[in-house]
């Protein structure tokens, strides 16, 4: 976990971000996940180094307090920490008033996608809509829509990286459609708020995301291959692995997003991705063996897999946009992979 903490110090002492924070109040949903999980521990840090008038207030939510105190332990016990037991496809409890919210609850794997469906579509857009219905109640000087990659649908051939204008291919007629489908649609729900109610809004759209607060239950194919990594097992391989994506250390993509809240301009979208971490997956599986001291092996994934698994061959992200604000991906794939490997093992053998 070292290089995580070194991490979420470094952020929580970036001068370019915090100047417009103090004293303010942040709503987060999703704080148990991966991401809202590391942005916790990012508030946490900085509200260390803060006078007491200067702290920034949190309300998080997630679905389940006990499993809460147990993913965010010692802000139960401060002041500035407040977690509301929330499913934020119904309404917003009143929480007063709120400066920022960050809207990351979203289902974010496979065996989601198979197993709650309805679940995957309805946080992206009934969640979407409900916590945009409070910012506008609430006196919300920023929404920011946690977005993913996959709402650019499949690499058509034609580029590269997607920048932030591309759309590809994407069969909105299948189960699996319906987590790119809801997510685009969770962004247009933001651009109808700020025509309407001149709510501003940013959009940042992640990569795909590891790293040391991911979740055990997660099904995604990197995060299969770390857990096998952690338990000294072979990494297997469920494709030829020719598929090439953008990956981004949790602590990265955190601070992207504040990033993009911060500073990035009103209705923007930007892109989160570390261009030294695009590998394919047989790359990935092949350094997350030699961390192991395993070996790679392929296997059929069965039907459930199959179904919550992404088509898209290509899917790379230009973070150019993101990186002219000042950010910049701090860590790479060979140490990011070697942290998360050793800190989900220890979090096993617990």
């Amino acid at each position: 976990m070292e290089l995580y903490e070194q991490q979420i110090q470094k952020i929580a002492q970036d001068e370019l971000l915090w100047d417009k924070m103090e004293g303010k109040r942040i709503l987060l949903s999703g704080a148990t996940g991966m991401l809202g999980k590391c942005l916790v521990d990012i508030l946490e840090e900085r509200n260390r180094q803060m006078a007491p008038e200067g702290k920034i207030k949190l309300t998080a939510l997630s679905r389940d307090r006990e499993r809460a105190k147990k993913r965010l332990g010692e802000c139960f016990e401060e002041k500035w920490f407040n977690h509301v037991a929330c499913d934020v496809n119904l309404a917003i409890p009143e929480l007063g008033n709120v400066d920022y919210i960050i809207h990351a609850a979203s289902n974010t794997h496979p065996v989601q996608y198979a197993d709650d469906s309805i679940g995957t579509i309805t946080s992206n857009v009934i969640g979407t809509k409900n916590l945009l219905d409070y910012g506008v109640a609430h006196g919300t000087e920023k929404f920011c829509f946690v977005s993913s990659v996959e709402i650019y649908g499949e690499n058509c051939g034609d580029v590269e990286y997607f920048d932030e204008s591309y759309l590809g291919y994407l069969d909105c007629n299948t189960l699996r459609a319906g987590y790119p489908e809801s997510k685009r649609l969770g962004e247009a729900l933001c651009n109808a708020y700020a025509r309407t109610y001149d709510l501003d809004f940013v959009i940042p759209r992640l990569s795909r995301v590891y790293g040391p607060t991911m979740l055990l239950s997660d099904s995604k194919a990197i995060s299969q291959f770390i857990k096998k990594a952690a338990g000294m097992e072979n990494i297997i391989l469920k494709s030829e692995g020719t598929q090439k994506y953008s990956y981004t250390f949790v602590t990265d993509a955190a601070a992207g997003i504040l990033y993009t809240m911060l500073l990035g301009e009103n209705g923007g979208a930007y892109n989160i991705a570390d261009r030294e971490s695009d590998v394919t997956l047989k790359e990935l599986a092949g350094y997350l063996a030699e961390i192991a001291g395993t070996q790679v092996v392929f296997e059929i994934p069965d039907e459930k897999e199959k179904a919550g698994y992404s088509t898209a061959t290509k899917a790379m992200l230009d973070a150019g946009k993101l990186n002219r604000l000042g950010w910049k991906a701090a860590v790479h794939m060979r140490e990011g992979l070697k942290c998360t490997v050793d800190s989900i093992r220890d979090r096993m053998i617990k």
